[in-house]
């Protein structure tokens, strides 16, 4: 029986939660290549950033894939590339959309979960405005600036225009440092105390700025940064 076959006769006879990851993501691959069956390269895949996570966490490996990555796996040319990127999106979008349109953010580390996918992979940095009710759920978000925060000043006025306009209660500030390194700088502390003052002027209270790395995070006000 060809190997690549077995995960299928498996998942059709048991159901997919009989299924390794190795397996599931064979079935994807679809067929392997001379000297090695589907579920060998699903290996090799899973392995390239698999060993950042917990032995069954390997699967959050895949959201840091990239094309050149894939196509360096023997077996894995541009279409089945596609095709795996196109899962460890549909992988970001549904972790997303469980914390729904309006999440509640009761912490610093519920709000950088849920920015950390879209943010720590950067290269420049970006400035992030979180807007939230009065039960701290998300009314509105939206990128501030984009460049470095040094040479793309953070606007106290725009950021008060924008939490009348919505109606905000709270305010929270993210950004990323793509060095991967989310202690923060001397700048990042400026500002960050600049922005309060302001906002505690407008009884609107800037309740965190965090700051993303590479599967890290700095809450600035548990820091005592502010």
């Amino acid at each position: 029986m060809n190997n690549d076959a077995r995960p299928y006769e498996r998942f059709v006879q048991r159901g997919a939660g009989s299924l390794t990851d190795d397996e599931l993501l064979a079935i994807l691959i679809r067929s392997g290549t001379e000297g090695q069956d589907a579920v060998t390269i699903a290996e090799q895949i899973l392995a390239i950033h698999g060993d950042q996570y917990e032995s069954d966490c390997r699967l959050n490996g895949m959201l840091d894939l990239t094309m050149e990555e894939l196509l360096g796996v023997k077996g894995i040319g541009t279409v089945k590339a596609v095709r795996i990127l196109c899962i460890a999106e549909f992988m970001k979008r549904l972790a997303r959309q469980r914390l729904g349109r309006h999440p509640v953010f009761t912490s610093p580390d519920r709000i950088a979960q849920y920015y950390m996918e879209d943010m720590r992979r950067l290269d420049r940095e970006q400035v992030m405005l979180v807007l939230l009710d009065g039960h701290s759920q998300l009314i509105h978000d939206e990128i501030l600036s984009i460049g470095t925060v040094n040479t793309s000043p953070v606007s106290a006025r725009e950021i008060l225009q924008s939490a009348l306009r919505y109606r905000a209660v709270y305010i929270v500030l993210l950004h990323n440092h793509p060095s991967g390194d989310s202690t923060p700088s001397k700048q990042d502390i400026v500002i960050t105390e600049r922005v309060r003052a302001a906002c505690e002027l407008m009884n609107i209270p800037l309740l965190d700025h965090i700051i993303i790395g590479d599967h890290e995070f700095t809450s600035m006000k548990d820091k005592a940064f502010m």
